[in-house]
């Protein structure tokens, strides 16, 4: 597992709480395991990710805030075109 492009402590991304913490994958589906390798994840309290209907995986608005905030990140490290090889969409 890679260390998270995103935060260094494991706290909630957007709360820092610690408790009751879900790993994100900020790149889902066919990017999963792109995401684990290149460190696109972060921590979120349980009910930000996927246990209440304001979580990130109910959240369009929050979702694309993740997706862009990790392309930003992404891109600093790796640059823009590693990233459209690897995760195909601009989402900047």
């Amino acid at each position: 597992m890679a260390k998270s492009i995103m935060q260094k402590d494991k706290e909630c991304y957007l709360t820092k709480s610690k408790i009751r913490l879900h790993k994100h994958h900020i790149y889902m589906g066919p990017y999963r395991q792109k995401s684990e390798k290149y460190g696109c994840w972060v921590w979120l309290r349980a009910d930000w990710h996927n246990m209440a209907d304001y979580g990130v995986h109910f959240n369009h608005e929050l979702d694309m805030r993740l997706k862009k905030e990790c392309q930003r990140r992404f891109e600093d490290i790796h640059g823009h075109e590693k990233f459209m090889e690897l995760f195909k969409k601009n989402y900047i």
